[in-house]
């Protein structure tokens, strides 16, 4: 994909990640090291988007056994564990670190007791695994894409073009590359369907003004910038066609937790009878919750509401609520895009796989 941004580079046991929180002014990228770093760079949102926060965090432990020798296998299967379940602690609130997490780890057990396998070739089978998720994503948003662009054009009479509305940042910087809300805008304008997208600036930290209106410059893909306030406006003096969000989690009855916002847009959506579909590859799904109600809410520090920079905006003094996330009730979901296919929210219960686990690798 010739001139989409990259967010992640590995290659041989070295990994590199664009900091995000120097975005838009400069692109630097720093070095992860370990998994301590690679826990601070997720934690600080140097890196962010649940894809892209699974696969750092992984990759942060694959450069660690790259540079170490390890003779006995019981320990590796400990250190793998153990640092595989501090990267989950780093935002709760993603699920794909957690499912990632839980597929490695039975990996890990089952290498460390096959004893035909030995401590060198369980090190190198768990490397290929961590290293494949990147190719995987991949390819799985290109798909996302595709389906999605395919449902949204599928609305629209003879060849009118759609405007889109997207929030937060679902994109190549937020996943190993194409993106997966971002994604179907891409594949909605490869197609040369795609009139306008319009993007909100995503309150508190500004993902949207930062990031993927850095994407939509750089790949001169028609756009507009607005605040998070001004949609029900959009929607009321604009045809939209549809509103394209990511997810941080979708849980067993398709209720999704995304980028706080994302609640409101989709009560706006459905008063206006706007399609909200929602764009999430299926290792963001978690069958092991009923329902958003019992979904863990990560709340960020209070100066990212107070302060821009170093600068505080906010009175002294005034008390601070700053959730990353909200939740979306399935009864507003139009549609779930996974690589898969669409689906209604009541079916992806349905893409459960058998046996304990949630694992979704071919």
């Amino acid at each position: 994909m010739p001139g989409t941004l990259q967010s992640i580079k590995y290659e041989n046991g070295k990994l590199e990640i664009l900091n995000q929180l120097l975005l838009p002014s400069k692109s630097e990228y720093v070095a992860i090291t370990g998994v301590e770093e690679g826990w601070q760079a997720i934690h600080s949102m140097k890196v962010r988007g649940a894809p892209a926060i699974a696969m750092v965090g992984c990759l942060s432990l694959a450069v660690e056994l790259h540079n170490e020798e390890q003779h006995d296998k019981k320990v590796l299967r400990q250190e793998i564990e153990g640092k595989l379940n501090y990267l989950v602690s780093a935002r709760p609130t993603a699920v794909n670190m957690k499912i990632a997490a839980e597929e490695l780890i039975a990996l890990a057990n089952q290498l460390s007791k096959d004893e035909t396998v030995s401590s060198e070739q369980m090190k190198e089978k768990f490397l290929g695994q961590i290293e494949a998720m990147l190719a995987k994503d991949l390819e799985d948003n290109m798909a996302i894409g595709k389906f999605g662009a395919k449902a949204i054009i599928g609305t629209v009479k003879d060849t009118k073009n759609v405007r889109i509305v997207t929030h937060c940042n679902t994109g190549s910087l937020a996943t190993a590359g194409y993106g997966t809300a971002l994604g179907v805008i891409r594949s909605l304008h490869a197609e040369k369907r795609l009139e306008h997208v319009y993007c909100t600036e995503t309150r508190p930290y500004n993902q949207g003004a930062r990031l993927t209106a850095y994407e939509l410059v750089h790949e001169r893909i028609p756009a507009t910038l607005i605040c998070d306030s001004m949609v029900a406006a959009l929607m009321r003096a604009r045809t939209i066609t549809a509103v394209v969000v990511g997810a941080d989690r979708v849980v067993a009855n398709g209720d999704t937790a995304n980028k706080i916002g994302t609640y409101q847009i989709a009560v706006i959506a459905r008063h206006h009878c706007v399609p909200f579909y929602v764009a999430a590859t299926l290792t963001s799904i978690d069958f092991n919750i009923p329902s958003g109600e019992h979904i863990v809410i990560e709340e960020r520090p209070e100066c990212e509401m107070t302060c821009i920079g170093e600068q505080r905006i906010a009175a002294s003094g005034i008390s601070v609520w700053n959730p990353a996330f909200d939740v979306t009730p399935a009864e507003l979901i139009t549609g779930i895009i996974t690589e898969k296919g669409i689906f209604t929210p009541s079916e992806i219960i349905n893409l459960k796989p058998e046996g304990n686990g949630p694992e979704f690798c071919e």
